[in-house]
């Protein structure tokens, strides 16, 4: 295995071009560290199963710089170190799961005896032990899909490609890959996980790239794109006789630093730091500030503020970004407030 401080991906430049000048992907350039899940997200078109297929050597790139496994990109040798799961893969339907999981290790040279007791092992690994010596035709779309993971790690692989590894499985199965990817990652090996299901990758990725018509707009560790979004929010109740401001009142912060709120009857200030916060109705009737990037204990003068004004603190709760939320931000034109069609700006 490689060490777990070393790149096993490292892309500097990655383009292709199809007939017609439709550009799929442009000037890709990411680095997949050694015994973590990475996850490459983008929405429908934006060039994902085309990045993997380059990797894989199922598609030819038109410009292909960089290394897998320290080996250039398109080296054969190298394909006998990686696991891959397609999307929507098909094993062959007149096959029981056993020997079709085994005739995939034979075509990666695996010897007899090794496969039959791989076969085994991983089949019984991703619940389909009592399925074993079923026809794969009479499997559902959640057993195929079991079935071809199963595949997929038949060949001991070092890097493991998954392309909508749960697609047509049930919840239960879904916590069950899931669990299945972080072992994998528990065993040195690094799974590159392909996925439009943003809930999943926020799970268990630890870091990801997101790819929007064919070019790499945002990568990083997930703990990092989510504290740059980090937030306080906080839930007054301004109704009673106590309160000394209208449900209209505003928090706003001038240059100095002072938080004021205003109401058309009073207005109270003291030190904080942030930029202008108005209120959000929430669904009960209380009032949602939000504040950018600030620590509870930064947060007190305003809780002091609110109890002298006579509004009654109902929480104060730190949020994260949600990888959905940043996923948005880069995705949707806010012009047009949509996403972008699949292969617009080829």
């Amino acid at each position: 295995m490689v060490s777990q401080n070393q790149n096993v991906i490292s892309l500097d430049c990655v383009s292709k071009v199809y007939g017609g000048n439709t550009h799929a992907l442009r000037d890709v350039s990411l680095n997949v560290g050694a015994g973590e899940i990475f996850g490459l997200l983008g929405p429908n078109g934006a060039g994902k199963s085309t990045l993997v297929k380059v990797l894989l050597t199922v598609v030819k790139p038109t410009v292909a710089r960089g290394q897998m496994l320290g080996k250039p990109i398109g080296d054969k040798k190298t394909l006998a170190r990686i696991g891959y799961l397609p999307e929507q893969h098909r094993l062959a339907p007149y096959l029981t799961a056993r020997q079709a999981v085994e005739f995939v290790a034979a075509l990666s040279g695996v010897d007899r005896a090794t496969r039959k007791k791989r076969a085994a092992e991983l089949l019984d690994r991703v619940g389909l032990s009592k399925w074993i010596d079923r026809r794969v035709n009479v499997f559902s779309k959640g057993m195929r899909q079991r079935a071809g993971l199963a595949a997929a790690l038949v060949n001991d692989p070092q890097i493991v490609f998954l392309d909508e590894p749960t697609d047509g499985v049930d919840p239960v199965g879904r916590v069950e890959i899931r669990d299945l990817l972080i072992q994998m990652r528990r065993e040195g090996r690094t799974v590159f996980l392909n996925s439009h299901l943003l809930g999943e990758a926020e799970q268990v990725c630890d870091r990801v790239a997101i790819l929007v018509q064919g070019r790499v707009v945002k990568q990083g560790r997930m703990d990092d794109l989510q504290r740059e979004g980090s937030r306080q929010e906080l839930i007054v109740r301004w109704s009673g006789s106590g309160a000394r401001v209208d449900a209209n009142s505003q928090m706003e912060v001038g240059l100095g630093g002072a938080v004021t709120l205003n109401s058309a009857a009073s207005a109270r200030s003291l030190p904080f730091r942030g930029m202008n916060i108005s209120p959000t109705i929430t669904a009960d009737g209380n009032h949602q500030y939000v504040f950018g990037d600030v620590d509870a204990s930064a947060a007190q003068p305003a809780l002091d503020a609110v109890r002298a004004a006579g509004g009654e603190i109902i929480s104060l709760i730190p949020m994260h970004q949600r990888l959905e939320e940043l996923f948005m931000k880069i995705v949707i034109d806010p012009a047009t407030g949509k996403a972008p069609p699949p292969g617009a700006g080829s």
